[in-house]
């Protein structure tokens, strides 16, 4: 038994609200600049929906994650090394453009410097790639909102699939219509199918937390991650001709805070913290023939940080105390292995995704309030479980693998974890019947209830500090001393790019130019069009504001 850490996340499907602010204070912190303005490390998808890039889900077309061989062995989906050599200048497998989408701003000088005339001035679409007038047909979030209509969901390849094996599951009608939220980062799996595919060996999975990163050195732009990614987590930035992807915000956990998704999360719906796992067994988990029983091979990976073997085990590999003791204390091991009510994401693909999801229980209880029911009587939620506007097999599609049986079984525990804390926060007597139709004791159902509905700061990020004596292992590829003086300024489509530079330094040295600067205006190179996203009230394109004549007039009659 070889035990090691691996930094994971939970999310709450229920309380997920679709306000995107985990997208855009990660696009604001590492996607902001040129080469990557597509990019979003973090999106929100309404299901059903095509997703982002479209139908990433489709690996019959995109090739990513793992398949088996006849002989019960794995291999890329994307094919051996031979196959790969041959595409490795030209690969016809990769999302185009208009799939993520064309990113864009607007002309405002427009709207500023037009003529005097009858017509209103408007602000026309820029590309933010080629600079020319665009027309606005797809974007990161297109299909926000749509996801019960008839002209969106059919497009869902989960939706197609389901209506395959039955026709009359999923019917787009006005009164059968769901949707839910569905936040995706990149899963930094345990089996890295990117990293199995990379030719130049540049993404490479951290010993310490098993964090997947790039390392922007040794990355030639081959670009076969973004084919082995089977949740499309990898980009390529055209400016400077190297692969990114979601970092998990290292530089923010290994001094012990939460990522900036989570930590901006309105919903509190994310939860951070340690999985201790078996590295010896991973292979064979991935492994497993029978696709629906991956879920429970991955669960069986994942270590009692309480067993006294597991511990010593521990020790043995150099995982310090502290970070045992943060195992121990850890809200995604609780929710993943003791209560078992988070799933991974699509472990069909045999990456064993390390980011799981509560799925949501939401739309039984609004189904029984709007038919007059009592919407958390016990009884009356395990039997509309059933009848679930989100067709318990869409579900199981996500999360199992089509093991209907599973989700089945976490809506029950969550339903009757409702039912259950209903009666404590009435007063009333509590039916100890309900935590045992579910398998689980009332002081179970308790915790369980307190980490998922109101678990404090603490509590829901359990994150363990990077230890001074592993600084030169956790270091990116460069110090930032080097670059101190550096000048990163900012451009008129994002944050400076291209530079040879750690990504986390440019942003650094970018963010610490426009937030200490004076200037109310812009410099002249800036002239034009603005990123809005980037926007905190200095730096200001010119044609935004009047010109300086205004200025200097308002400034006198103040």
């Amino acid at each position: 038994m070889k035990v090691m850490a691996q930094l994971g996340m939970v999310m709450n499907l229920d309380k997920c609200i679709g306000c995107h602010t985990c997208s855009v204070t990660c696009k604001q912190t590492w996607t902001n600049r040129a080469g990557i303005e597509y990019v979003w490390f973090n999106n929100v998808e309404t299901r059903p929906g095509q997703g982002y890039p479209r139908r990433y889900e489709d690996q019959e077309r995109w090739h990513g994650g793992w398949t088996l061989t006849k002989g019960g062995r794995l291999k890329l989906r994307s094919g051996g090394r031979f196959k790969r050599l041959l595409s490795i200048f030209a690969n016809p497998v990769l999302p185009r453009l208009e799939d993520y989408y064309e990113p864009w701003t607007y002309d405002y000088a427009n709207l500023i410097d037009a003529p005097l005339s009858d017509d209103f001035p408007v602000a026309r679409p820029k590309s933010l790639i080629t600079g020319e007038n665009m027309k606005i047909t797809w974007s990161g979030n297109w299909d926000d909102n749509l996801g019960g209509a008839p002209e969106m969901g059919h497009l869902d390849p989960i939706v197609e699939k389901v209506r395959r094996e039955a026709e009359d599951k999923i019917k787009f009608e006005f009164e059968k219509t769901f949707m839910f939220y569905l936040p995706r980062i990149c899963e930094h799996c345990l089996n890295p199918s990117c990293m199995a595919a990379c030719p130049s060996g540049a993404i490479y999975k951290r010993v310490e937390d098993g964090i997947v990163l790039v390392d922007q050195d040794r990355c030639r732009g081959w670009r076969q991650c973004m084919t082995g990614c089977p949740y499309k987590k990898v980009y390529f930035n055209h400016k400077t001709g190297k692969a990114e992807k979601c970092t998990f915000c290292y530089p923010r956990v290994e001094v012990g805070l939460p990522t900036v998704c989570a930590e901006t999360c309105v919903g509190r719906l994310r939860y951070i913290g340690l999985f201790l796992y078996d590295a010896d067994r991973v292979t064979a988990a991935a492994s497993t023939p029978d696709p629906q029983d991956l879920y429970e091979a991955q669960l069986d990976l994942l270590l009692d940080p309480n067993d006294p073997q597991v511990i010593a085990a521990a020790r043995a590999e150099g995982i310090a105390e502290d970070w045992l003791e943060a195992a121990r204390r850890s809200p995604v091991y609780a929710l993943a292995k003791k209560y078992r009510v988070a799933l991974p994401l699509r472990p069909e693909f045999r990456t064993m995704p390390m980011v799981w999801y509560v799925p949501p229980l939401s739309p039984v209880v609004d189904l029984l309030r709007d038919q007059g029911h009592d919407a958390e009587a016990a009884g009356n939620l395990f039997g509309a479980i059933d009848a679930l506007r989100i067709p318990v097999e869409y579900l199981a599609e996500l999360f199992t693998a089509g093991d209907t049986a599973t989700v089945s079984d976490v809506l029950h525990k969550l339903a009757a974890m409702r039912s259950y804390m209903r009666d404590i926060n009435l007063g009333r007597d509590t039916d100890e019947s309900i935590p045992a139709a579910v398998g689980m004791t009332g002081h179970e159902m308790y915790e369980m209830y307190r980490l998922l509905a109101i678990a404090k700061y603490d509590e829901r990020y359990v994150i363990p500090k990077a230890h001074e004596e592993q600084g030169h292992d956790l270091e990116e590829m460069g110090c930032s001393v080097d670059f101190d003086e550096t000048d990163f300024g900012s451009a008129a489509f994002g944050e400076a790019s291209g530079r040879p530079v750690p990504v986390a330094v440019e942003t650094f040295q970018a963010l610490r130019q426009r937030q200490t600067t004076d200037l109310i205006r812009a410099p002249e190179d800036m002239r034009g069009r603005v990123n809005l996203l980037n926007w905190d009230g200095k730096g200001v394109p010119s044609g935004i504001f009047p010109d300086d004549d205004g200025h200097k007039k308002a400034s006198s009659s103040s």
